[in-house]
């Protein structure tokens, strides 16, 4: 849903969408996979289609669980994670691929505002947690430092 003053945000119906120039002509997204993590439908259903306007191939997985039966965890070059599922959470699946060897970047999204949380996982290796509505220009940026941590192309916002 747009409104007319061109804003969007995520975890809610609305969106906020991000500045035209996010990423630079430089960047090259074509091949790079984002996987988006989160029991909200609205979130699975928004953010995806946003973040395919700005080249990123997409893919959304309702909970961990389905993410980890997927073929997508050794292809997955940036994973927006929401912290609170329902079966195995957030936290826990970044347990997991850190058990399994994994090195992918993680851009946590929660609604639940828990400043005890955040250090917590940032400490244990995630690139940011946004908290839900986040702006899209926020998002992008975050997307951005997780892709240049994996080394992933050139990916200057």
């Amino acid at each position: 849903m747009h409104d007319t003053t061109g804003s969007w945000t995520f975890g809610r119906r609305v969106r906020e969408r991000a500045a035209p120039n996010a990423f630079d002509g430089n960047c090259m997204m074509g091949a790079l996979q984002v996987s988006v993590v989160d029991d909200d439908e609205s979130v699975r259903e928004s953010l995806p289609d946003l973040l395919r306007t700005f080249g990123f191939a997409v893919r959304a997985f309702s909970s961990a669980e389905e993410f980890l039966s997927s073929d997508l965890v050794g292809r997955t070059d940036c994973l927006i994670l929401d912290v609170a599922m329902p079966g195995m959470s957030g936290p826990a699946l970044q347990k997991e691929l850190s058990r399994r060897g994994g090195t992918i970047p993680i851009v946590f999204v929660t609604a639940v505002a828990d400043e005890k949380l955040r250090p917590q996982l940032l400490a244990a290796g995630a690139v940011a947690c946004l908290l839900k509505p986040f702006s899209a220009t926020v998002l992008l940026e975050a997307i951005s430092a997780a892709l240049r941590q994996r080394g992933a192309g050139d990916t200057k916002v």
